[in-house]
């Protein structure tokens, strides 16, 4: 894959994702899950939803599975938290292990997009909209998913 601003971009399963339709990008967190949704000509994310995990509990597969199969879902991209220097964290491990599990269960083909920096300038992005984020953790983790799937649009598209 090709590099943006010279960081490492993470590697990609061997299954590419399809060239139209839509796709999910997933913002992984232990208790929330950040949703976005591309348009079907992969243009342009938006925000979906956010799921709740609670603590010591699974991913909520069943409500993830019926977003896809409700938005006919082509492919998924799970944002990868690697480090400032783009170097793979324990946190990388853990969403590559959620990224696992969502193949095993989709059989969808699934791709990693870096996620530094996406909850930042999701909060920033809040911040200057309506000028606060509080109480509004959901909709920072949605904004994150649609800035990281956003990213993964324009790098193949460019």
């Amino acid at each position: 894959m090709a590099a943006t601003s010279g960081a490492r971009q993470p590697d990609s399963s061997a299954c590419r994702i399809p060239g139209e339709g839509r796709i999910v990008g997933v913002d992984w967190g232990e208790k929330r899950i950040g949703l976005a949704l591309s348009d079907p000509t992969q243009m342009i994310g938006h925000p979906l939803i956010t799921l709740t995990r609670r603590s010591g509990r699974r991913f909520p597969m069943k409500a993830f599975r019926e977003h896809l199969d409700s938005n006919s879902v082509v492919g998924i991209v799970v944002g990868l938290p690697l480090d400032q220097d783009g170097q793979e964290s324990p946190a990388s491990l853990a969403a590559r292990e959620v990224a696992a599990l969502i193949k095993k269960q989709t059989d969808l083909p699934l791709e990693f997009q870096d996620e530094r920096f996406t909850t930042a300038r999701a909060l920033a992005a809040i911040k200057e909209m309506e000028g606060s984020t509080r109480g509004r953790k959901g909709d920072v983790d949605q904004l994150s998913a649609a800035l990281l799937l956003q990213a993964f649009l324009d790098r193949r598209a460019g």
